[in-house]
């Protein structure tokens, strides 16, 4: 009885031990298949700047230094494609990032978008992603800025 006892939570230890392997080595595949991104590249807002008081619906305006916009689907070196983050942390980068509210994908290559927001504070980060809506190696994201919409 006691060595069936034992072998049980051996064989559990095993499995669990297995299990994390699998999953380390599905993150650390997920890293290795992120999209290099050049020295210096930027994405940043033209419009509206931090700290603005704005009418609704909002007019944000995308800008990129250092890479070239290409859409969804389609490779090219030092490319990539917006993602606008809306009252949200950036998302994981070793994964696509979600579609949702919160992550707008501009995979056709969009610079620029309105939105209707509610009235009140708002946060928005641009977030580069490559032709699988993956986030770079480095990431390229800009900084985070508030907005309050009257």
């Amino acid at each position: 009885m006691k060595h069936q006892v034992k072998a049980r939570i051996a064989l559990a230890a095993a499995v669990l031990s297995l299990g994390a392997g699998v999953g380390l080595a599905g993150m650390a595949m997920a890293d290795a298949q992120r999209t290099p991104s050049p020295a210096g590249a930027e994405v940043y807002f033209i419009a509206p700047a931090d700290g603005a008081t704005v009418s609704g619906p909002v007019t944000v305006k995308f800008g990129l230094k250092g890479m070239g916009i290409a859409p969804a689907g389609i490779t090219f070196d030092n490319t990539g494609h917006h993602h606008l983050i809306i009252d949200a942390d950036l998302p994981p980068v070793g994964a696509p990032i979600p579609t949702d509210a919160q992550h707008v994908h501009f995979g056709k290559g969009q610079t620029e978008t309105t939105l209707d927001l509610k009235p009140g504070k708002h946060t928005l980060q641009l977030l580069l992603g490559d032709f699988g809506h993956i986030p770079h190696d480095p990431v390229v994201a800009s900084k985070k800025i508030t907005i309050t919409v009257k």
